[in-house]
């Protein structure tokens, strides 16, 4: 089932401070995505893809889920390993980037891989998921600065034609001691995708953009949360106290001259929401301390309560510094 769009227009805003994804880091200017991958479940699995992308043979299969995710897998290890054949992953073609600081119509992924690979970047897929023809993946890079990122594809067929990403600089571990990314990595509870995808929604509309943090309770299972954010300890209370911090001073969010009083966090417009299983991803435009950013969310759930969360925040760099016209989101 495809993702739903609530379709509004973006904030006129512009915001301050380019920022430093992948590719535009490490090569600047090209064409495509970033790539990276967490290693197959098995050496066979991955050998299969080798001979199916080496032949173009990828067979009536290429649909299936796990294949993607494995593909996608073998694209982002790419930029780590220099393989000219997970650029063929990608419809070079057709293939849109959303990364603003990302320039199309560049060098081709084959050589590009092999230009990133002599700067031993370090590349790590760490989950991975698939929602009909997206597959979203949760990833740590380490080039020149170590960060966080998610990497979001559209497929068709049996090539991904279009991508999305939000990355930040990684941060040490939060005030309960988890990391970025540490955590479960594989979904479970297929059956109840699109009622925790649901779930999220409600929470994303009522809480994040509605601001209504008395209703907070419906979506958790007591205080129960266990939390990656950086700066927000466990605990629903914190992710409350984190929601209502404003511009006065609070450690939340950086306020950057924010005008007091204001929301630090500010959830403005949902554009995405993927699951697989007890996983689901938001794509939230707002704005962090005055400056317009993206929010990306993932959320694990159990017994339909939303029970563990990830982000990134990323900030949307001005117009005038786009290097294609195709959006962040």
């Amino acid at each position: 089932m495809r993702p739903t769009f609530i379709t509004q227009k973006p904030p006129s805003g512009s915001s301050t401070g380019a920022r430093p994804g992948l590719l535009r880091t490490v090569g600047g200017g090209v064409r495509r995505a970033p790539a990276r991958e967490a290693a197959p479940s098995s050496p066979n699995e991955l050998s299969k893809i080798d001979v199916e992308i080496n032949t173009g043979c990828y067979g009536v299969n290429m649909a299936d889920p796990e294949r993607r995710k494995q593909l996608v897998r073998k694209l982002l290890k790419g930029i780590e390993t220099g393989d000219p054949d997970a650029a063929a992953v990608v419809n070079e073609a057709k293939y849109v980037q959303h990364n603003p600081q990302t320039q199309e119509g560049s060098e081709g992924l084959a050589a590009l891989f092999a230009r990133l690979a002599k700067t031993n970047p370090r590349v790590n897929v760490v989950r991975a998921f698939a929602d009909g023809d997206f597959v979203f993946a949760h990833t740590e890079y380490d080039f020149a600065t170590r960060r966080i990122g998610f990497e979001v594809f559209r497929f068709e067929g049996d090539q991904a034609v279009e991508h999305w990403d939000n990355i930040q600089a990684r941060r040490g571990r939060n005030p309960s001691g988890r990391s970025m990314v540490d955590g479960p990595a594989e979904p479970t509870d297929h059956a109840h995708t699109e009622a925790n995808r649901g779930v999220v929604r409600s929470f994303a509309e009522e809480v994040l953009i509605g601001g209504q943090r008395k209703t907070m309770s419906r979506y958790f299972d007591g205080d129960a949360l266990v939390q990656h954010s950086p700066e927000i300890e466990d605990g629903v209370a914190a992710l409350r106290e984190a929601l209502g911090a404003e511009a006065n001073g609070e450690p939340h969010g950086e306020p950057h001259g924010q005008p007091h009083g204001q929301p630090v966090l500010a959830y403005q417009r949902l554009h995405r929401v993927l699951a697989e299983g007890s996983f689901v991803l938001t794509v939230c435009e707002g704005t962090r301390g005055g400056v317009h950013s993206a929010f990306y969310d993932l959320y694990r759930l159990s017994g339909g309560a939303i029970a563990e969360h990830w982000d990134t925040v990323e900030a949307v760099a001005p117009r005038s510094e786009w290097k294609n016209e195709n959006g962040k989101f």
